[in-house]
């Protein structure tokens, strides 16, 4: 048989005309199939160490977390055939990262440690020739990195002039593998949309209301009312979203403030699972489980602090903030994003609702009301004069009766409304400086004490011990360099110093204090001294406050910053909103500062929009956009000449950086500022500045640091 199949194909190949040319067609064809074959193998991504690569977009591109400027871009790896299912857009991975930045170059091929990143696309080719590095793990198949956080971190990095890495670590928490095990629960159905309540007190409330609860996205700047009524109506403007099918989110300044809204949402919703609490407070693996049911879609409500402002919250109606003002809304690390920017681009991108909500009115939020971007929801005249407690101030009349009064830390004004306060419930009295004695001097001379080792004040934390604010030496025979006298006086009273005096005025009243190191959530509403710190002001039970002392008004209106008046204003408005309406709040500070007129008349807003007024004057922020740009003075200028600035731009400085007493500057800071239209620019042109530099290796001694809308602006 094998024969005849071979004298077969001899009489084939003799015939002339026919087989032989469609063998050589068919020889042709097959030549043509290997050489594309080839040809395709060869433009597929290679690896190293010929790892297997899956059969469908075998390339992943991944954001590592490796937050420095001149690697702010994803890399490509290919993705192994067996991590092909798992490794999906928005997973955790590990990859190879360090020599050769994650591909794969000659002569390094082993080179690089394994590091943490994000898979952000999965693709078919990349732009890079050589053999690519593959996927190391998978670390876990949830999606965290939804499209929606991507685009906002990748935008937040690019208005603060950070990386996309350093802004991922404040968006995304830390893993825990047991909550992620645990199973989310069932989504809640929307529940009614709530009764306008106390928000019919200000005319445009109720038909915000509306407009939340039937799917649209109105703008707003709220000009709460003082009194305990804030958390109920911040909750029912949420609840009226979450009413229309959409999710909600509310970012408050600190775990006190999250408590309250989290106990009126509470009172509303009731116990059905419906919003989560994202503070530090609930713990790593608590905090996680609850992100994760926000990212599933179980929770599509969130009330938490500064890192809730990128919880992934599905079809997102609202976003709501309280007290932008508040130092806690701008966060420590770098990039240094505001919350309320941040919202503000969740409102545009994400096409939600916004409201910005305080008892008092900072000058950015006057500025959304005054372009259009939001409208104002306040009170009438009338409404705002009948919840407002009476506000008195060391004036012309008691300086008739008194005339040390201006001068008195305690003028008798303010013994008398503690005396009578004291008759109906508690007394609140803010003290701007913690401690017992924060700054001394002497006696005699009043020159100001100082450390004998650096230079710097002395302090007296209690009254037992005196110390140096700077390096905490103690400092045990002090006497004044320039009188010889052994006698201190304070400079400063703290409020532990403050809570002493009042109990010796008031021996059978109870004196409680609050502060940094210890703050109370809430005081009953019998007859008590709380003395307070600014921002850690008790909540009293019942009613409220019946008086507030509101002391050492000239250090804080004298601290040497654009925004002193405004935040003097922010902490006397906190405070005094705590008061009952029937009840005196004394402001010892010179009644003629702008903040304490304003305070008198309880009109933030006013004041707000004339400090807008005076800022677009002096072209300073919100009217204009600045960057500051801080280090040695040769590092700040080699920077500012090598940096491709707008055309627009204006350099202010260098000047030194005040250092302390008896050693010299650290370095020098200039502020660059642009007009509006340009901050983009701005931001753009610094970020390839910095990135150039480390690129090229820069000394650590020679590295500048740069922050946009630097809050301290002096």
């Amino acid at each position: 048989m094998n024969a005849g199949m071979s004298s077969e194909n001899e009489s084939e190949e003799q015939a002339p005309g026919g087989p032989p040319e469609q063998l050589a067609l068919i020889r042709g064809t097959v030549a043509e199939a290997r050489a594309k074959a080839a040809a395709e193998e060869k433009a597929r991504p290679r690896t190293w160490r010929g790892v297997p690569q899956a059969p469908h977009l075998p390339v992943a591109r991944v954001v590592v977390n490796k937050g420095v400027l001149h690697l702010d871009r994803p890399f490509d790896y290919a993705v192994p055939e067996n991590l092909d299912q798992e490794a999906r857009p928005g997973v955790r991975v590990r990859v190879r990262f360090g020599a050769g930045k994650g591909r794969v170059r000659e002569g390094r091929r082993e080179g690089g440690g394994l590091v943490d990143g994000y898979i952000v696309d999965r693709v078919a080719e990349s732009d890079y020739s050589g053999p690519l590095a593959a996927l190391a793990q998978v670390v876990s198949p949830e999606q965290v990195l939804t499209p929606q956080v991507f685009a906002l971190t990748r935008a937040v990095a690019r208005r603060y002039a950070g990386s996309l890495a350093d802004v991922l670590q404040l968006a995304i928490p830390p893993r825990h593998a047991r909550a992620e095990n645990r199973p989310s629960p069932d989504p809640q159905p929307a529940p009614p949309a709530p009764e306008p309540g106390s928000w019919s007190r200000y005319p445009a409330g109720p038909a915000f209301l509306r407009e939340l609860a039937t799917g649209a996205a109105p703008r707003a700047v709220w000009t709460a009312l003082p009194g305990p009524t804030w958390p109920e109506e911040l909750a029912r403007a949420l609840v009226a979203t979450l009413a229309s099918g959409r999710g909600a989110l509310a970012v408050l300044p600190d775990g006190r403030a999250a408590a309250r809204l989290d106990e009126a949402l509470t009172a509303l919703l009731g116990g059905t699972g419906r919003h989560v609490l994202l503070t530090a407070e609930s713990g790593p693996e608590k905090r996680y489980a609850q992100w994760l049911a926000v990212l599933r879609g179980s929770v599509r409500l969130v009330v938490g602090t500064r890192a809730a402002m990128f919880a992934p919250v599905q079809d997102l109606g609202l976003v709501a903030l309280w007290d932008d003002g508040d130092s806690a809304h701008s966060d420590d690390h770098a990039p240094f994003p505001h919350v309320r920017e941040v919202l503000e681009l969740r409102a545009v991108t994400e096409g939600c609702g916004f409201l910005l909500g305080s008892t008092s009115c900072t000058v950015e939020a006057a500025q959304l009301v005054e372009t259009g971007w939001a409208r104002p929801l306040v009170a009438p005249r009338e409404t705002v004069r009948a919840a407002a407690p009476r506000i008195r101030t060391v004036g012309d009349e008691l300086l008739a009766r008194d005339g040390a009064a201006r001068a008195a830390r305690l003028p008798s004004l303010a013994w008398e409304t503690a005396r009578d306060g004291l008759a109906r419930g508690p007394v609140l009295v803010q003290v701007p400086r913690r401690g017992y004695a924060p700054r001394l001097a002497c006696q005699d001379c009043r020159t100001p004490a100082r450390c004998t080792a650096c230079a710097g004040p002395l302090e007296a934390p209690d009254e037992r011990e005196l110390r140096c604010a700077w390096c905490g030496r103690p400092e045990t025979a002090w006497h004044c360099q320039e009188c010889g006298s052994f006698r201190l006086r304070a400079q400063v009273v703290g409020a532990r110093r403050t809570a002493e005096e009042l109990g010796r005025a008031f021996p059978q009243v109870p004196v409680r204090t609050s502060g940094r190191d210890h703050v109370l959530e809430r005081v009953p509403e019998a007859p008590a001294l709380v003395v307070s710190t600014p921002g850690a002001e008790p909540v009293a039970e019942g009613p409220g406050y019946a008086a507030a002392l509101l002391l050492d008004g000239w250090a804080m209106l004298g601290r040497p910053d654009l925004r002193a008046g405004e935040e003097a204003l922010r902490r006397w408005t906190a405070a005094a909103a705590l008061v009952r309406a029937e009840g005196q709040v004394v402001v010892v500070a010179d009644p003629t500062q702008p903040p304490v007129q304003a305070l008198v008349r309880w009109d933030p807003v006013g004041h707000a929009l004339r400090e807008l007024a005076e800022r677009a004057e002096l072209r300073f922020p919100p009217v204009s956009r600045m960057a500051s740009v801080t280090g040695r003075a040769e590092a700040v200028q080699a920077f500012l000449a090598a940096a491709e600035l707008p055309p627009d731009a204006e350099i202010l400085g260098p000047v030194p950086l005040p250092g302390r007493r008896g050693e010299p500057s650290p370095g020098e800071r200039a502020l660059v500022r642009v007009p509006p239209g340009s901050g983009a620019a701005l931001a753009a042109a610094l970020k390839a500045a910095q990135a150039a530099r480390l690129t090229r290796g820069v000394p650590a001694t020679e590295a500048v640091r740069l922050r946009i809308d630097p809050p301290d602006l002096g």
